[in-house]
């Protein structure tokens, strides 16, 4: 029970985190859709792709090996750190030296100069305490709260002045490079040990080794939510992608951050009770029924009032998302059911399942994608998402079943 009282605690912190923080951010959206078109949303969607696609990529999956190790996380810490600089610089070089060819695949010259600008943000993350993996681990969701949710204020607040007054889209990465200064900064008063300059080749091999799977479930996952936008950006240029990227986040948001605040609490807390299969289905099963319970009415919402919500939100001028809208609502709530099963997964150290899981899911959506695309458009590629959600479902439900039988 006393699990479960931790739990029900931490998912209300991260449930107050995630509303402060995705209220920050639709009201961010709201005001600039205002002030920015589709094409620059657009031009900052193809320069966050890149940074996120390059951050995916040199993973090291040393939060998630933090989290289940037993009573070990600070001899990690400073090794850790070392590999986040370097990683962070790796990052830095790459976006710089690929750029010029990332704009010629979009056709977009603009972007070239804001997808260099956006290179500071892993720079400047690489610098950040790993001893901040502690709030999760230790399950003090209270501190996570009070850590993140001032970030996420202050992205809000450049991005929105900036925008005003300048009318660009380089104040998005503004608002996200300030916040990644201030989280740099601040890691380093409020959490210990405080990181030094180690490096022991032992720990970076076992860290690497065990988190090889999390970077490869990240990639995997990065395609599965990106490929429709790197196709979509590519076929039909900046502004659809705009338009299909904020209907994406608009759909998702209060369905996806539903499942988010669970299983960020629920990894650490199945953890723990790993070893006790029948209480684990038990928990697994109340948390999934809880999640559904919440983010089916949010999608019927989204469904049926698309157009309104578009309207309210962003304006007229995006109206053309509300297809998109309506059918990304349905994905979101396929998503944010399926995706109950991860926490689990990495609770048993079964990181290789969220692999498969979202490789078959990345055929699913990959195949349909482009006749979808160009068949219904920017709505062609919201149904190549559920395709590529539902496939991957049938995988799922397998492992769940073998682990529950051990």
């Amino acid at each position: 029970m006393a699990y479960f009282r931790s739990a029900v605690k931490g998912i209300s912190w991260m449930a107050l985190l995630r509303g402060c923080t995705r209220g920050m951010a639709i009201v961010k959206t709201i005001v600039l859709a205002r002030f920015l078109t589709p094409s620059q949303f657009g031009l900052y969607g193809i320069a966050i792709l890149v940074l996120g696609l390059l951050e995916i990529l040199t993973e090291t999956g040393i939060n998630v090996v933090l989290i289940q190790e037993e009573g070990k996380t600070d001899e990690y810490i400073s090794t850790a750190w070392v590999v986040s600089i370097l990683r962070g610089i790796l990052i830095f070089l790459l976006i710089l030296a690929l750029a010029p060819f990332i704009a010629s695949f979009f056709s977009s010259p603009t972007a070239l100069n804001l997808i260099r600008f956006s290179s500071l943000i892993p720079l400047v993350r690489g610098f950040i305490n790993p001893a901040i993996v502690k709030f999760q681990k230790e399950l003090k969701f209270n501190k996570e709260f009070w850590f993140r949710s001032p970030l996420f204020l202050i992205d809000a607040i450049f991005a929105i002045l900036l925008g005003i007054l300048t009318g660009s889209e380089y104040s998005l990465i503004w608002g996200m490079l300030a916040a990644a200064i201030m989280e740099v900064t601040v890691s380093f008063f409020i959490v210990k040990p405080t990181p030094k300059i180690e490096f022991e080749i032992e720990k970076v091999k076992r860290v690497i080794g065990r988190g090889k799977w999390i970077t490869f479930a990240g990639i995997f996952e990065y395609l599965f939510q990106h490929l429709d936008d790197i196709v979509v950006g590519k076929l039909l240029g900046t502004a659809p992608l705009g338009l299909y990227q904020q209907a994406y986040r608009v759909s998702t948001l209060p369905i996806s951050e539903v499942g988010e605040v669970f299983n960020k609490v629920t990894f650490p807390t199945y953890t723990k009770i790993a070893e006790d299969k029948e209480r684990l289905k038990k928990a697994f099963l109340k948390v999934t029924s809880i999640i559904s319970l919440l983010v089916i009415p949010f999608g019927l919402v989204l469904f049926f009032f698309a157009k309104e919500v578009v309207l309210i939100l962003l304006g007229d001028k995006w109206l053309e998302a509300a297809g998109a809208l309506k059918v990304l609502a349905s994905f979101g709530v396929l998503k944010a059911i399926s995706n109950s099963a991860y926490p689990l997964f990495l609770s048993a150290k079964r990181q290789e399942i969220i692999t498969l899981i979202t490789l078959v899911g990345i055929l699913g959506l990959a195949i349909p994608l482009i006749p979808l695309i160009n068949r219904f458009g920017i709505v062609g590629a919201g149904y190549a998402t559920i395709i590529g959600t539902l496939v991957g479902i049938p995988v799922g439900i397998y492992f769940l079943l073998k682990i529950f039988k051990r």
